[in-house]
């Protein structure tokens, strides 16, 4: 059986590939993913628009690159990075997943609603944006919203730790503490890290 290549030597025949076919998009593109891989964000980024230079409808690159931005703090370049991946393929849930999480960051929690309303209305069952869009109704104080949202995605994902987390800060948010601490408990059983304020704000009604 032949050995998985390490990422090291990944980047070495990619480099090579590229020295002799230097306007191989796929080429960059897989690089930039690789160096990714070992959080070389400048260098990845370079790739990426060496890819987009040689192929400039292709979208995934746009995507890393935003990912890319975001790891960085660069929240105006993610964004921007996402809608052009949106230019190019305009019924792409997960760029619009992404801008709905980075705008919940920026506190643009009406921006955010939009978004990954849009990317559930591509794909119904993206499990992530189901889970950001129920914390954007709890940024809102639409506590109803936010629980019936939560539901909606463990419906999907039933194991999926951070919407028992979010479901138990809607709860905590409503007065119904029996719940907060039910999915508080599940958050922690299915190994999320909840935070320690929210823990010592539960312990009274244990």
């Amino acid at each position: 059986m032949k050995e998985k290549k390490t990422t090291r030597e990944v980047i070495a025949d990619l480099r090579r590939t590229i020295a002799q076919n230097p306007s191989c998009a796929t080429a960059h593109y897989n690089l930039g993913v690789a160096l990714m891989e070992q959080q070389r964000w400048d260098e990845a980024i370079d790739e990426f628009e060496e890819a987009i230079e040689n192929s400039p409808r292709m979208f995934e690159a746009f995507i890393n690159l935003g990912g890319i931005y975001f790891k960085i703090g660069d929240l105006e370049k993610a964004i921007k990075a996402n809608k052009r991946a949106l230019e190019i393929k305009p019924d792409y849930a997960r760029a619009y997943g992404n801008l709905g999480f980075i705008y919940l960051q920026q506190g643009n929690t009406e921006a955010a609603i939009d978004a990954l309303k849009k990317a559930l209305s591509i794909d119904p069952r993206f499990v992530q944006a189901l889970s950001n869009l129920a914390n954007a109704y709890l940024q809102q104080g639409d506590i109803e919203e936010s629980i019936a949202t939560g539901k909606r995605v463990l419906d999907i994902a039933p194991t999926f730790a951070l919407a028992h987390n979010n479901l138990a800060a809607a709860y905590y948010s409503k007065g119904a503490f029996k719940e907060a601490i039910e999915h508080c408990d599940k958050a922690r059983e299915l190994g999320f890290e909840v935070q320690p304020e929210f823990l010592k704000a539960l312990e009274p009604y244990r």
